[in-house]
């Protein structure tokens, strides 16, 4: 046996060998020889075994990736003329908007609360508008809610799916564009109304509501009253609650209960639904746990239509990365700021100020609780641009498309100080001669809170260059046929200083943030 070669024998009868022949040299190098053949086979093994288990994972991934993928149904994301050539997003570090939109039509809708299901009307109108705003540097999100009663002006779309062409129209109901043409052409409207370029949209159906509300175990929501609603079909006791299904898509439907019974009262709840949402999610760790985030994409995906980009899973996941760190306290949840219309208290339209501060914060990547940019540091020329109406709702002359060199000596302005000081009209006066307006002439006028600037006829690029110069808002920038140049009348947000005083952007808008617990007054209706 101690003469055999290793290829003669078994490897048992090698291996098990004893005696005072393994003391010979051949024996020796043979059993040596034996054990490095055993260490190939094992890692032979267990190359075959990770092999095996990589090609399964890559296999499981591209399964859950197809999946994923069949599930969404997409469709164009913009409709606009204008907007398409804008240039690709990186959703890892690029700013990112977002807009989210629950459709009121009654697919996954069993009848017992909404009415049975309803496909006549296509697309529906959207029963949610919400634009989320991802920061670049992944810092803080941003949800603003718009209205179903907002007025705005609405593009012309071409619907893709039967060709139909909407007209464009001057004031229309944001939330009756979805049916114009699909998401695509909620997203043209948006974008023309704020000066964005949104990147990706969701549109969801009652389903993912349902859905979506019970695979996270429930949605810690809070009522300061018991709820009984014969309309929506939410039944809630007073103080907190989980709901999910049916209760969850009540409590986001629900416009009777809450407020004052009309939709503010509704997007207040939804908005507080989604911040408990927000903190459940982050408590459980789900965007850090692959299975738990494949379980809610799956359902997600399945109740989506998305434009063609966010089909993708890796979009999803790239959106979820940079969600899974944001500080709570900087997900802030806001209604764009609105007033009821002249024509009709039950429509609503911009309240123009504070609207255009907040899409200036959304274009220049800036948190809510940022300070707004001196006006001497550069201002958006399109927040600087005259408003197009007088306060009597006169239409001012049309400027010329660009603004042409202005001289700051032939133009008279008048100061007038409506403010409770008595010198800061003389002040006003000599910052202007100062800044070159050696016609400016100080008068003393009644008190009022908010700095304008009237012009008349010809001078509306005039007024804008001293909006600019002062950080009068746009829309206190008004034509007024009665002006003979330019009024500067200095409210009391200009009462000291070289611009208006605007408080922080975060105080004058109506939310809350993803950390703060809210409870829902309810209407009595």
């Amino acid at each position: 046996m101690t003469g055999q070669s290793p290829r003669e024998g078994t490897d048992g009868v090698v291996g098990a060998s004893s005696g005072p022949a393994r003391g010979e040299s051949g024996g020796a190098h043979g059993g040596r020889h034996l054990r490095r053949t055993r260490g190939r086979r094992g890692l032979k093994l267990t190359a075959i075994v990770l092999a095996s288990v990589l090609v399964a994972a890559v296999a499981f991934v591209a399964v859950v990736v197809l999946r994923l993928q069949s599930n969404v149904l997409t469709l164009p994301l913009n409709l606009g003329q204008t907007q398409e050539s804008s240039l690709p997003v990186d959703s890892s570090t690029d700013p990112l908007q977002l807009l989210v939109l629950g459709t009121d039509t009654r697919t996954g809708n069993d009848g017992r609360f909404f009415g049975g299901e309803d496909l006549s009307s296509g697309q529906g109108n959207s029963d949610v508008m919400m634009l989320v705003t991802l920061s670049a540097d992944r810092e803080n999100v941003t949800v603003v809610s718009f209205p179903r009663d907002l007025l705005v002006p609405l593009p012309r779309c071409v619907d893709p799916m039967t060709g139909d062409v909407s007209r464009a129209v001057e004031l229309g109901q944001l939330n009756g564009a979805l049916k114009e043409g699909g998401p695509g052409c909620t997203v043209a409207a948006i974008n023309d109304l704020t000066g964005l370029s949104i990147d990706h949209f969701m549109m969801a159906d009652f389903n993912a509501v349902k859905e979506l509300s019970s695979t996270l175990g429930g949605v810690e929501v809070c009522v300061e009253e018991a709820v009984d609603d014969e309309y929506s079909g939410l039944t809630l006791p007073a103080g907190t609650s989980e709901v999910e299904g049916e209760q969850a898509l009540a409590f986001l439907r629900t416009r009777y209960s809450f407020g004052d019974g009309g939709d503010a009262g509704r997007i207040a709840a939804q908005q507080s639904f989604l911040a408990s949402m927000a903190r459940k999610v982050r408590a459980e760790g789900t965007l850090t746990n692959l299975p738990r985030l494949y379980s809610i994409a799956d359902v997600v995906t399945r109740n989506l239509t998305v434009n063609e980009e966010l089909s993708r899973p890796s979009e999803l996941l790239k959106i979820a990365d940079r969600l899974k760190d944001v500080d709570l306290g900087n997900i802030a949840f806001v209604t764009v700021p609105t007033r009821p219309w002249v024509e009709d208290p039950n429509r609503l339209v911009l309240d123009e100020a504070p609207a255009e501060r907040l899409f200036e914060a959304l274009r220049q990547d800036r948190g809510l609780s940022e300070p707004t940019p001196s006006p001497t540091s550069g201002t958006d020329s399109a927040s600087a641009a005259p408003s197009s109406t007088s306060s009597t709702g006169s239409a001012a002359p049309t400027g010329s498309a660009q603004a042409p060199s202005i001289d700051p000596s032939v133009i008279q302005v008048l100061v007038l100080n409506a403010t409770d000081d008595a010198d800061r009209g003389r002040e006003v006066q000599e910052l202007l001669i100062e800044a070159g307006y050696t016609g400016a002439v100080p008068l003393q006028a009644q008190p009022q809170e908010e700095t304008q600037i009237l012009f008349g006829t010809g001078f509306d690029d005039a007024a804008a260059l001293l909006a600019e110069r002062f950080g009068v808002p746009a829309s206190q920038v008004l034509y007024s046929p009665t002006a003979n140049g330019l009024e500067l009348v200095v409210g009391t947000d200009l009462a000291t200083g070289t611009s208006v005083d605007q408080p922080p952007l975060e105080s004058v808008l109506d939310g809350q943030t993803a950390e703060q617990e809210t409870c829902q007054a309810t209407s009595g209706f």
